[in-house]
């Protein structure tokens, strides 16, 4: 089982929200609301990521706030590559 305050559990708690970005970015793919804000459910999961890190930076799971912030800042990088290559 996973220590709370470790890096892994942190690493596995941020990779659901880019995750689900993921997943919502392509099943809403054809929504014209969406095809003007390719970028949007991506700002969503790494907002959701952050405040995510805040409530473990209150209990002080340190730990915990270096995987999501791995997780966060690598997530970011992803979309800043593909998605403003793609969008060029």
């Amino acid at each position: 089982m996973l220590n709370k305050n470790s890096i892994a559990a942190g690493v596995l708690m941020a990779v659901v929200f880019p995750a689900a970005s993921f997943v919502a970015a392509y099943l809403l793919k054809d929504n014209l609301y969406l095809m003007n804000k390719p970028v949007l459910p991506y700002l969503v999961a790494i907002a959701l990521n952050l405040i995510l890190m805040q409530i473990c930076a209150k209990k002080e799971w340190v730990n915990t706030v270096k995987g999501i912030m791995l997780t966060t800042f690598t997530f970011m990088l992803l979309v800043l590559l593909v998605i403003i290559h793609v969008i060029r």
